[in-house]
């Protein structure tokens, strides 16, 4: 086909332009509109949702609202929901409806809905929500302790703990004597009070087992209760850890040759029980040492009935495993200690030292009491 040439005229027309494709008819289809505008909408949601999820994110880890120390109590059944709303009215997540929306959902993102623990617990300033939530997961409450001196009778005991403003709830069950183990007690806030007792009983089992299973053979003790006993005598006549298998021995010696162990604190347990050392005594009377009671090892032969008090792990093994001397007497030497000695001689020397000592306490007391005053 041959191309017929154009004029110069014809060459400086412009050409029309061609015409435009038709329109898709899928392109046109409703549903593909619909399906388009799903697309469009799902990819818009997702930016929103990761938008969402990274502020919430940097929410949750970042440092917290709270500017001063704070302590929240996490009551027990407390659930996520009331949890968050005890945290957000002491200001420890924020108090605002999104604190506690993201603080929620970050407790249920990390699935520790129902991990969280009750107890009693301390925030630092600016916490932030993460923490708070493994404190809660790990309970890191706050911890608050009793103690028990060795050698107290188990009416001092339950004084000191009926006393005690964090305990809760009554003693049902009051222990005998020498069943608790003297100790320092951990709990947290809310601890039932007989819960206490329970555990300072069950701690004194495990280590009676122990202590027994371990003693010396051919000891003048007989059951692991008369070991408490004998415990619970040594344990109130020396406050010294290194002098209880010293004097256990004495006691250990006197046993063994049928003589009486003369131990001036079970006379006054034998008075008054366990309420003997609720106050200050200082001496024994004349009138309390002739008196006649079931405990006084001045009268009776061998040990008493029962403890005096509840003896510490150091005066059970003493007792266990006693120092091998010949020892059948000791006495106060003044420093705090005492000075031993094996025979009645001795003894009465080292008593007349001791009652010098005694002497010169209570002038020197006495010049100081009736010394002018001259600081005017």
């Amino acid at each position: 086909m041959r191309i017929k040439p154009k004029s110069p005229r014809e060459a400086l027309q412009p050409e029309p332009a061609p015409e435009p494709p038709q329109r898709s008819r899928h392109v046109r289809n409703p549903l593909v509109i619909l399906i388009n505008l799903v697309i469009t909408l799902a990819v818009f949601g997702l930016a929103a949702v990761g938008g969402a999820l990274y502020f919430g994110k940097e929410k949750f880890e970042e440092d917290g609202p709270l500017q001063q120390d704070a302590t929240v109590v996490i009551s027990s059944g407390a659930g996520l929901t009331g949890i968050t709303n005890r945290l957000s009215g002491q200001g420890v997540i924020g108090d605002s409806l999104i604190d506690e929306w993201i603080f929620n959902l970050g407790i249920r993102f990390y699935k520790n809905a129902t991990k969280l623990k009750a107890g009693e617990y301390a925030f630092a300033p600016g916490v932030s929500m993460q923490q708070v939530m493994t404190d809660l997961v790990e309970g890191n409450a706050v911890v608050h302790s009793v103690t028990i001196p060795e050698g107290w009778t188990t009416a001092q005991i339950l004084e000191r703990v009926r006393e005690h403003p964090i305990l809760t709830g009554e003693i049902t069950e009051v222990p005998v004597e020498g069943e608790l183990l003297p100790n320092t007690y951990t709990f947290a806030r809310g601890a039932a009070r007989q819960d206490v007792l329970n555990q300072m009983k069950a701690a004194q089992e495990k280590l009676l087992a122990e202590v027994w299973e371990r003693r010396t053979e051919g000891l003048p003790v007989e059951t692991p209760e008369e070991l408490v006993i004998l415990a619970s005598i040594v344990e109130k006549e020396t406050a010294l850890a290194d002098e209880r298998p010293r004097v256990a021995g004495v006691f250990v010696n006197r046993l063994n040759k049928n003589m009486r162990l003369q131990s001036d604190p079970t006379i006054l347990y034998g008075l008054y029980g366990g309420e003997a050392w609720l106050k200050d005594r200082s001496a024994i009377k004349q009138s309390e040492l002739r008196a006649e009671n079931d405990y006084n090892t001045y009268q009776i032969d061998g040990l008493p009935p029962g403890p005096i008090g509840n003896p510490g792990r150091a005066a059970m093994e003493a007792v266990a495993n006693p120092s091998r001397t010949q020892d059948l007497f000791f006495v106060a030497d003044g420093t705090g200690g005492h000075v031993f000695a094996e025979t009645y001689e001795q003894h009465q020397a080292n008593v007349r030292k001791w009652r010098e000592i005694e002497r010169e306490r209570r002038q020197a007391e006495q010049e100081q009491t009736t010394q002018p005053d001259t600081s005017n």
